[in-house]
């Protein structure tokens, strides 16, 4: 009875994740309820999953991988593959593939395709590129390096710990890497040879929307006695670092002088007014050499009780702030907000400082509050609040802390220092109270739909192997392949994982199919390493549709792609990766 139940749970839960008519999250809910209801598994054996290390550690690499992109240790490669490429589309495309799969082997890659999307983006419209030839490659160039170490990809760390659970040992830092370095880099040229000519050549649609202001802001800052800025031209002082901002003014008492004009160097005490995108005011703000004039003490963020983050306030139709001088607002009396520049249609005021700005419908300030201030600031009724502004800002200083964190990660795991888990945890951690990510960063970068699906596919896994389900699909499978070579079987377990990504998240492909790869080696009696390898390369290998894998998806709307460009590409890499695992593997980890 067990059997049929465990089977008729199996089914719901593959048509519910193909379909998706509920969230992931919920159908993984689902599966434990289902599991504790029928009496297939007890309360605390259905629950076993949410604490399992595959959990744990998936959860700190989510945390560790938003610290790497907060901080801007990975954006600063895009600005090196403009530069190096000289509009040589072979050229940039290898510089591109090569690093998304180098910071894709140790970090979560959908973070860094969605890094790349916009560089893509940019590029082609300076160099007259199509980014359709560029977007899927990216993706996929991200799912090769995936399994050339343990940390590519979540699915990787999942089997891992799946397989020291069960009694298998556990996988090695670059243990993959013996079969994933060589397909990887056979796969990035196969991608460089083919990609122009079998890849659509469409119109870039973003580049009518580039050179625009968008959130582009004016603000006023004071040099403090002691800045390293005093005695520098004005003109220059910020050109060499921040080379989009735009000095505008500098105001001496009652004097107004024009950089661009005046030959006038910066003295203490002066106003300067500025233009400039959000990064280079937060990252100015945050040195000594300058300041807010009304504010008491430099720019930073917490990560204490009172996280301390930066919004934009739109001022409203309605608000009573119209018409009010700046300086006269209870924005600027409230000693927890501080308006740090202001943004206006064609950036044209009348006034000689910020704080006389008499406030008009339509004006965006840009604040910096801390966190406990929100709750009111949304309720007020003078301005509507836009809290994704804080999501935009790099905090450039802390690059070289969250890379000297990451290494140390990789190091200490790959040394054999501690366990993955423990390293992972540590990582994050750090992260956090290194000021690297902020706690409303950490809880958002966890992505808790799929830890929940990996602890309910954990539980259903649990479920077949107690109820003995896992054994006849695995008997099932072998008469299949009654009388063929242990090489055959694995090539089938390959291929059959393969195809099950195409349409569920390789997570859910991994844990489901783990437990009938060791039960088939176990039945033909040779070592379950090569299957459960065979499954790491398998849950990978997911690039002949959109939805095999979310960096597919990601690439799908700003590349203009139809589904059957997928295909043409996607195919022949996936055939591909079956015949070179099941042909090398053997070679590798021996039967």
């Amino acid at each position: 009875m067990s059997l049929w139940i465990i089977s008729a749970i199996l089914v719901m839960v593959l048509v519910l994740l193909v379909t998706e008519p509920i969230p992931v999250d919920l159908t993984a809910i689902g599966i434990m309820v289902a599991l504790v209801i029928f009496g297939i598994l007890s309360p605390r054996e259905a629950v076993m999953g949410l604490a399992h290390p595959a959990v744990v550690t998936v959860g700190a690499m989510f945390v560790i991988s938003r610290g790497m992109m907060r901080t801007g240790a990975v954006e600063f490669i895009g600005r090196y593959v403009i530069r190096f490429s000289r509009g040589n589309r072979y050229l940039a495309l290898t510089i591109i593939l090569l690093t998304v799969g180098t910071a894709s082997a140790f970090i979560n890659n959908t973070p860094v395709v969605i890094l790349f999307i916009p560089v893509v983006m940019t590029m082609c419209c300076q160099f007259g590129l199509s980014p359709s030839q560029f977007l899927i490659p990216i993706s996929y160039a991200s799912i090769l390096a995936g399994t050339c170490t343990l940390i590519g990809t979540s699915t990787n760390i999942i089997i891992s710990d799946l397989s020291a659970a069960s009694g298998h040992g556990a996988i090695s830092m670059f243990e993959l890497g013996r079969l994933g370095l060589p397909i990887a880099l056979a796969g990035i040229g196969f991608m460089l040879v083919l990609s122009f000519k079998i890849m659509p050549s469409l119109a870039n649609p973003t580049c009518q929307l580039q050179g625009s202001d968008h959130r582009r802001y004016l603000a006023e800052l004071r040099i403090p006695k002691g800045s390293r800025l005093i005695d520098r031209p004005a003109a220059t002082v910020f050109a060499e670092k921040y080379p989009e901002l735009d000095m505008l003014e500098v105001i001496r008492y009652s004097h107004i002088f024009y950089p661009g004009r005046d030959n006038v160097k910066i003295a203490p005490d002066d106003l300067i007014l500025v233009k400039g995108a959000l990064n280079d005011l937060v990252d100015i703000l945050n040195h000594k050499d300058v300041e807010l004039p009304l504010m008491e003490k430099g720019l930073s963020f917490g990560i204490g009780k009172d996280d301390t983050l930066v919004v934009e306030l739109i001022i409203t139709p309605q608000s009573e702030l119209l018409g009010e001088r700046l300086i006269e607002t209870g924005l600027m009396r409230d000693p927890d907000i501080h308006v740090m520049a202001i943004k206006r249609h064609n950036l044209h005021f009348t006034e000689r400082q910020i704080h006389d700005v008499r406030l008009r419908n339509g004006d965006m300030l840009l604040v910096w509050c801390k966190g406990s201030r929100l709750a009111a600031m949304r309720a007020d009724k003078d301005y509507i609040l836009i809290e994704d502004v804080h999501e935009e800002i790099v905090l450039k200083r802390k690059s070289w802390l969250a890379v000297a964190i990451f290494a140390g990660l990789v190091i200490s795991a790959t040394a054999g220092i501690a366990e993955i888990m423990t390293c992972a945890l540590t990582a994050a951690f750090l992260m956090i109270v290194t000021g690297c990510i902020q706690m409303r960063d950490f809880y958002r970068s966890l992505q808790g739909g799929v830890l929940l699906l990996i602890a309910g596919t954990i539980a259903l896994g649990t479920a077949m192997e107690k109820t003995g389900t896992s054994q006849v699909y695995a008997e099932a499978f072998l008469s299949l392949f009654s009388g063929a070579s242990p090489q055959m079987v694995l090539g089938g377990i390959i291929l059959m994982t393969s195809i099950s990504t195409q349409i569920l998240s390789n997570n859910a492909t991994a844990v489901l199919l783990f437990p009938i790869a060791v039960s088939t080696a176990v039945s033909l009696g040779v070592d379950p390493r090569p299957f459960i390898i065979g499954v790491c390369f398998g849950a990978s290998a997911c690039f002949a549709t959109p939805i095999g894998y979310q960096t597919n998806l990601l690439v799908y709307g700003p590349g203009g792609y139809r589904f059957s460009d997928f295909l043409k590409m996607g195919l022949p890499l996936n055939l591909f990766v079956i015949a070179a695992s099941t042909l090398f593997i053997p070679m590798i980890w021996k039967f």
